[in-house]
């Protein structure tokens, strides 16, 4: 939780340009608890056994199938179920992603930007076993958390990748169906829930990650198949990593058609702050 006083100028300002009347709402959230979740491991068990077991307040997120709210994740950590991989504990917001990239059995599904993997096993549970899952981070060690969440959801058509997305291009392409960028980002959108996010955006704010942003655009557009499906999303409030990197898209790749798009705030639903834009390649 932060306050008003935390932001800095810049951030503040650019709030103000985006919310209108509405931002002292924005304002007020702040100061309250972020929201947390759990979603539900469909191949290995369902909701019902896990909190049969796991006897907690819980209830429903509207927009995803097998994620629930709940108020103490403590005791999620500390359980066996999690250690068994029954189930993810995932941000509200930050499943909201896959559910419109929205894979099916026998997709071939590329996520670009995986690590830690909670975006990737949400994925797996959508293929139900069946097609073909490439699950990428640059990073080695971030490829390490991803190895033991794909491990511990008990996820077999994968392949785990640590290369740079332009790597991929020669390997994979037009070979998708469907892409998750999942990009990295300025954060603005986990400010009230993790305050060395904030810290970090002194230092590295929108200007930084647009660049990096188109870049791995481009190498999922040309790894994505005509009639596939591109999901572009972020945990910025930033229109220079959200919305110019739309208008990129579209003036650079008349290829691409832009289905749909929205920005969650906090003070709208309960979850931290998202952006998620997906693409159609004619």
């Amino acid at each position: 939780m932060i306050s008003i006083n935390d932001l800095p100028e810049s951030y503040i300002s650019s709030m103000k340009k985006q919310l209108g009347d509405t931002f002292p709402e924005y304002v007020r959230t702040l100061s309250e608890p972020p929201f947390s979740g759990v979603r539900i491991n469909p191949l290995k068990t369902n909701a019902e056994e896990v909190f049969g077991k796991i006897n907690t307040e819980h209830s429903q997120i509207p927009w995803v199938e097998e994620g629930f709210y709940v108020t103490d994740t403590s005791v999620f950590t500390k359980h066996p179920f999690y250690y068994a991989g029954l189930y993810y504990i995932q941000e509200p917001s930050a499943m909201t992603p896959v559910t419109w990239l929205a894979p099916e059995p026998d997709d071939i599904v590329l996520d670009l930007c995986a690590a830690p993997g909670g975006k990737s096993t949400q994925i797996a549970a959508g293929l139900t076993g069946k097609g073909y899952l490439v699950t990428n981070d640059l990073s080695a060690s971030r490829c390490k958390a991803l190895l033991k969440n794909i491990e511990l959801a008990g996820i077999g058509n994968v392949v785990i990748t640590c290369a740079d997305p332009h790597d991929l291009e020669a390997v994979y392409p037009e070979f998708f169906d469907k892409i998750l960028v999942d990009a990295p980002c300025s954060g603005e959108g986990m400010f009230r829930k993790d305050r060395a996010v904030l810290n970090a955006y002194r230092e590295h704010g929108p200007g930084f990650f647009a660049p990096i942003q188109k870049s791995v655009l481009e190498a999922a557009i040309t790894m994505l198949k005509p009639g596939g499906v591109l999901v572009y999303s972020t945990c910025t409030f930033s229109k220079t990593e959200d919305e110019d990197n739309v208008d990129w898209v579209l003036e650079n790749y008349p290829c691409m058609k832009l289905e749909k798009m929205t920005k969650l705030f906090p003070h709208r639903i309960k979850g931290e702050g998202h952006f998620v834009a997906r693409f159609k390649k004619l």
